[in-house]
């Protein structure tokens, strides 16, 4: 019903536009706000979902993708490392110095390194010059393990001897201790060493069952098998080795100027 002037009626709504009520183009207007509002309820759901893969794939980075880190071998090693007890403070004093103190060597001493094995080792000066020798052959390990059992047997507290017994273990014995050779002693996490020596299976079933309650000579079966390698291994190259020879030649050089 029209009024008076020709308008329409109070209240009534205009009538819809021919181009939104049945024309392509305001069916086109219609399905884009219906994909708007699908969208826009969406998002809020999907977020979470995409941020919760692109996490996991960033704290797993060890990996190609983020499902495989769930079993992989380097968390589980981590989650091992993890659940070890923390060493206490006073520990740092139980590790081994980077060189023994000890005054030159004379040109007689050095030249006793040779007469054997025991020479050289008997001396902080032949242990410093054997290590830097074993350095180079990334075999350090072996000295650093040997260090560590001498001075575990100077102690006499049971409270001290299994807290270094345990560090000792862990360090060198324990199968979570990098393989021999793969690592340098300076690489670790802990400042320690922690690469694993080569034992025989037997020695190792030995101390596992001693870890229990260890004595002070815990280690004194694979600290023999250790210096018995490096006698055979290791020595003869050393005795033959540039860094002998030099060291020699120069306490020779200077006996003579003197």
């Amino acid at each position: 019903m029209r009024t008076a002037n020709g308008g329409q009626p109070a209240g009534a709504s205009p009538p819809a536009s021919p181009v939104d009520a049945g024309s392509p183009m305001g069916s086109e207007r219609t399905e884009m706000r219906k994909r708007q509002t699908c969208t826009g309820s969406d998002a809020p759901g999907s977020i979470p979902g995409q941020q919760g893969v692109e996490s996991r794939g960033s704290n797993n980075a060890c990996c190609f993708c983020w499902c495989c880190c769930c079993s992989c071998s380097c968390l589980t090693v981590r989650n091992q490392e993890d659940q070890r007890p923390p060493r206490a403070s006073h520990e740092l004093s139980t590790d081994t110095p980077t060189c023994e103190e000890s005054p030159t060597p004379t040109l007689e001493e050095v030249s006793a390194w040779a007469q054997s094995f025991d020479n050289l080792m008997v001396t902080p000066a032949g242990r410093n010059v054997f290590r830097e020798f074993l350095r180079t052959e990334f075999s350090e390990e072996n000295m650093l393990f040997w260090m560590a059992c001498e001075e575990l047997k100077k102690e006499a507290n049971k409270s001290i001897i299994e807290e270094k017994a345990r560090i000792i273990y862990e360090d060198y014995i324990s199968i979570l201790s990098p393989k021999e050779g793969n690592l340098t002693p300076s690489s670790d996490l802990h400042g320690h060493c922690m690469i694993q020596v080569s034992l025989d299976s037997r020695v190792r079933e030995v101390i596992n069952r001693n870890m229990v309650d260890p004595s002070q000579h815990i280690f004194d079966d694979a600290q023999l098998q250790i210096y018995t390698l490096m006698h055979r291994d290791s020595y003869p190259r050393f005795m033959n080795s540039a860094l002998y020879k030099d060291l020699l030649q120069s306490l020779s050089k200077k006996s003579v100027e003197a």
